[in-house]
């Protein structure tokens, strides 16, 4: 096996990118129309969050060779799994409808023509990633999709930004309790930190350790874990860091073009991709919006996939994309009724922003029941052996759980 630093790139990698989808990219536009380069120290705040939380994930898949909702009903009573599968599935299907949307807007703004037919057209092809693709070809397909956030960093460096200001701002931020200012960082949580993403990770941890012969749980084979956990450590932390970095490039850009013009409130990804084009010119305008065509190909079989991994788990079905569609009919049912589910959703002309608020607000619900079981799932011996995770990551974590209870809190009484 190639011991090079790309080749232990994969479940973190695409997890991370995932992140970046068409709703997260409108709250992060919102956030740098708004309030300029005073919301960058969130991402430097959630960074080391997100690299806690879920690389506690991916060890849990790779220690016991079991996904998150396989471990949640070995070890915690039915009605707490099957509440948060069910939340899980509703917020996914909401959110695939608000990407998908999203998708078919930039692609028309693009292209000419009827979003609803592009829109359409993402979530069949969606589908045909997932179940006619094997799952080592279909993880080249989403490592290419994730040179699609490319597309922000290369749009901000075609501007002439402050980095003295951008630098102070993010270093040295002016907080206000102000409750625009207290909505926006809550959403950027709620964007960043997502139960689809733990469930999702965890999962192709144990997808990988099917793919490989060789590999065992490593609570069963310890002379594995060394080089495994050092992988899962280079890959959460180079996932994450992608994923925050294309996410401050995206608030960069909208400070910069759209805040600077006055432009305050971006309703969707699409309006941000449109507003850029008299005031950056339509070179940034294509490659915004081509980004987030590219982002929600990625996004979307990871919600769907996440969603089927979860309930597949907690039903005892077979769950595998390297199973054929024969292999594991119940599995790529769910991924196929989640992403038309959501496809339909959105070709019933609902509008993006309440999807991706009602489905912001069921991540924040699930969000911490969620971290908390993941977190004490970590700390069992009789799920981890004796590779329970070290007193520093499980500090890590708890912050994180903390923190995001905190920022629900703050949603709920926002939305009061």
């Amino acid at each position: 096996m190639d011991k090079g630093w790309l080749s232990k790139l994969g479940p973190g990698l695409i997890t991370g990118a995932a992140d970046d989808d068409p709703s997260g990219i409108a709250t992060y536009s919102q956030a740098g129309a708004q309030f300029g380069y005073g919301m960058l120290w969130t991402l430097l705040l959630t960074y080391p969050l997100m690299v806690g939380i879920q690389a506690v994930s991916a060890r849990i898949g790779r220690v016991s060779g079991h996904g998150l909702a396989t471990n949640i009903r070995r070890h915690f009573p039915r009605w707490l799994l099957y509440t948060i599968v069910a939340l899980l599935l509703v917020a996914n299907v909401i959110n695939i409808a608000a990407d998908i949307a999203a998708m078919g807007q930039a692609a028309s703004l693009v292209a000419g023509g009827r979003a609803h037919w592009y829109a359409a057209a993402a979530g069949v092809l969606s589908v045909l990633l997932q179940v006619a693709l094997p799952y080592q070809r279909y993880v080249r397909v989403l490592k290419w999709l994730t040179l699609a956030l490319l597309a922000y960093v290369a749009t901000a460096l075609t501007l002439r930004l402050p980095w003295g200001q951008i630098l102070h701002a993010a270093l040295l931020p002016r907080i206000s309790w102000q409750p625009d200012y207290i909505t926006t960082v809550v959403a950027i949580f709620g964007t960043t930190i997502s139960p689809y993403l733990f469930f999702w990770q965890a999962s192709q941890e144990v997808e990988e350790l099917r793919a490989d012969p060789a590999a065992q749980p490593l609570k069963h084979a310890r002379q594995q874990a060394g080089a495994q956990l050092r992988r899962i450590k280079i890959d959460t932390l180079t996932g994450m860091g992608f994923s925050n970095l294309v996410a401050m490039f995206i608030m960069l850009t909208t400070a910069a073009t759209l805040g600077a013009h006055g432009i305050t409130q971006i309703h969707s990804s699409a309006q941000a991709a449109e507003a850029l084009r008299p005031i950056a010119g339509d070179f940034a305008f294509a490659l915004f919006s081509m980004g987030i065509i590219g982002t929600g190909l990625l996004a979307v079989p990871v919600l769907a996939g996440s969603a089927a991994y979860a309930i597949a788990g907690a039903m005892r079905w077979r769950n595998s994309l390297e199973l054929q569609l024969t292999g594991a009919k119940k599995f790529y049912a769910i991924i196929i009724g989640a992403t038309l589910a959501g496809t339909a959703l959105c070709l019933t002309g609902v509008d993006p922003m309440r999807a991706l608020f009602w489905s912001a607000v069921l991540n924040g619900v699930i969000a911490v029941p969620v971290m908390v079981v993941v977190m004490l799932l970590a700390m069992r011996r009789s799920v981890m052996g004796t590779l329970v995770i070290s007193p520093r990551l499980r500090l890590l974590g708890w912050l994180c759980t903390a923190l995001m209870g905190l920022a629900v809190v703050a949603m709920f009484a926002t939305l009061g």
